[in-house]
């Protein structure tokens, strides 16, 4: 349920896409009520900062795109339409955090600082945390060239498959939740679920930029419960 309209429709979150600022303010109200919690939203840069939400939510949203919590009621939320959510929790139950993690902020570290606030905040190694991989971009659509190619030098071949050339150039078939996957087990994460929807194949559910171009915001959050 939502009061955006096409094509912001099916509960747009974004605040910064051209919807009507009112029709997004009842959404997250909407959306609020449906959590029991407060989200924290973020002005997402496509980097690698990571902010403390508790701390965010007294104040106008910071530029970051990523942010974990240790108090119950405190949402951390991350808006994507194509990009990857990623969600982490300690096993413990004391922290929790969220990630925005395009490909320029996975390159970054975004996931490995994330996961890096979310395991000192529950006082564990980054191996008690588990992680969630939302709706993003599949390896089917995400069509990238060498500079994202080589923004991740070392990474496994499989996670780029060779495309057609186009206008003289190379391309490559990107798995951006495989590169989430190495980024998270690299920086200590064993347990690791999600990563199976893509957003330019489901129309029916997910909004998608590269599918669509003027498109809403989905959200992920997680919290923990007071």
């Amino acid at each position: 349920g939502c009061v955006s309209r096409a094509p912001y429709d099916q509960l747009n979150l974004g605040d910064h896409v051209g919807d009507d600022p009112l029709a997004v303010a009842e959404n997250r109200r909407r959306f609020a009520a449906a959590l029991g919690a407060t989200p924290v939203w973020l002005r997402q840069a496509h980097g690698a900062r990571v902010v403390d939400a508790a701390a965010a939510a007294a104040a106008e949203p910071p530029e970051a795109d990523g942010a974990w919590t240790d108090r119950p009621g405190i949402a951390c939320a991350v808006l994507v339409a194509d990009c990857l959510p990623v969600l982490l929790a300690a096993r413990n139950g004391r922290a929790v955090g969220a990630a925005h993690a395009g490909w320029r902020g996975l390159a970054a570290g975004v996931l490995e600082r994330t996961a890096e606030a979310v395991a000192c905040a529950a006082g564990c190694a980054p191996g008690e945390l588990v992680a969630w991989l939302g709706p993003a971009i599949g390896p089917a659509n995400f069509e990238v060239g060498d500079d994202v190619l080589a923004a991740f030098d070392g990474h496994p071949a499989e996670r780029f498959r060779p495309g057609a050339p186009r206008d003289g150039r190379a391309r490559w078939w990107a798995d951006l939740p495989g590169l989430a996957r190495d980024r998270l087990q690299r920086a200590g994460v064993e347990r690791i679920d999600g990563g199976r929807w893509c957003t330019v194949a489901d129309g029916s559910r997910f909004f998608s930029f590269r599918r669509d171009g003027i498109t809403g915001r989905l959200a992920a959050a997680v919290w923990l419960r007071g």
